[in-house]
């Protein structure tokens, strides 16, 4: 991998180190691209929490939904009444 201080690197060699660059940012590394020495990119992690915190929503909520019961209500009797 070509050498690169405080996780700069030149484009051509971030072009030519590619893979080796996403699996450093894969790891965590923040990576800014540069050319002529002036930083023009930033390699940055994705963050994945938000798609975890939207899977654990749907969860709660089926788990929610499994408990209610409609009591022999039907559901076009419980839409009809909220048209009222």
């Amino acid at each position: 991998m070509a050498e690169f201080k405080d996780n700069r690197i030149g484009a051509y060699d971030a072009k030519t180190h590619f893979s080796d660059l996403l699996e450093r940012v894969e790891n965590g590394e923040e990576v800014t691209i540069t050319r002529h020495g002036a930083p023009v990119a930033k390699m940055v992690p994705v963050r994945r929490s938000s798609a975890a915190k939207k899977r654990a929503a749907i969860e709660g909520m089926r788990k929610l939904a499994k408990g209610m019961k409609l009591r022999g209500l039907r559901i076009k009797d419980l839409i009809a009444e909220g048209r009222r």
